[in-house]
């Protein structure tokens, strides 16, 4: 049995970019982040798998309880991985990151960036 535990559209306000004028703002990142268990029995205990709440403090500890700005939303996706991975039951991540706000030279189209990691074996 495979057994994906998600967060989908979760909006949080920060201040990031690539850009120096980016961290003058807060603008909205949307977070989904979809999780693969291991194969193996749940029986109604949540140490036996990954507690949504788990996945949005793995995003606020990275997005919004930081120091200094991130550039790239393919370093947050990284973070937010990483963070995550250390739960052993996890076997692969997938997650994706809007910028509806992204700074872009015309109107319209929505920046995003989506990462996958699988554990090796």
């Amino acid at each position: 049995m495979i057994v994906t535990v998600a967060l989908e559209n979760y909006s949080v306000m920060a201040k990031h970019g690539y850009y120096d004028f980016e961290h003058d703002t807060e603008q909205p990142f949307i977070f989904s982040v979809w999780a693969t268990i291991i194969d193996h029995s749940i029986a109604g205990k949540l140490a036996n798998t990954l507690n949504y709440a788990d996945i949005q403090i793995a995003i606020d500890a990275e997005i919004i309880d930081v120091e200094k700005p991130i550039g790239l939303m393919e370093t947050m996706a990284e973070n937010i991985i990483s963070n995550l991975a250390l739960n052993e039951m996890v076997c692969k991540l997938k997650i994706r990151i809007e910028k509806p706000q992204a700074p872009l030279p015309h109107p319209g189209g929505l920046a995003l960036i989506e990462m996958e990691w699988i554990r090796p074996q």
